[in-house]
């Protein structure tokens, strides 16, 4: 399993971003993954952190 979160400086991004920063980051996460999840971290009704954990399947 490959688990990738958002690097401190996107993180640092997010809580200043308008809603169309955080869209552009969920669309390259949905477009780059095939099997697994992505978790939105919520604080305070804000958004702070984006996580996807990407699953590798062999046959």
């Amino acid at each position: 399993m490959i688990k990738k979160a958002v690097t401190s400086k996107e993180q640092g991004q997010l809580k200043e971003a308008p809603d169309s920063l955080l869209y552009q980051h969920l669309e390259k996460m949905l477009a780059s993954l095939r099997y697994g999840t992505i978790t939105l971290v919520v604080q305070d009704g804000q958004v702070i952190q984006l996580e996807k954990n990407e699953k590798i399947r062999l046959k």
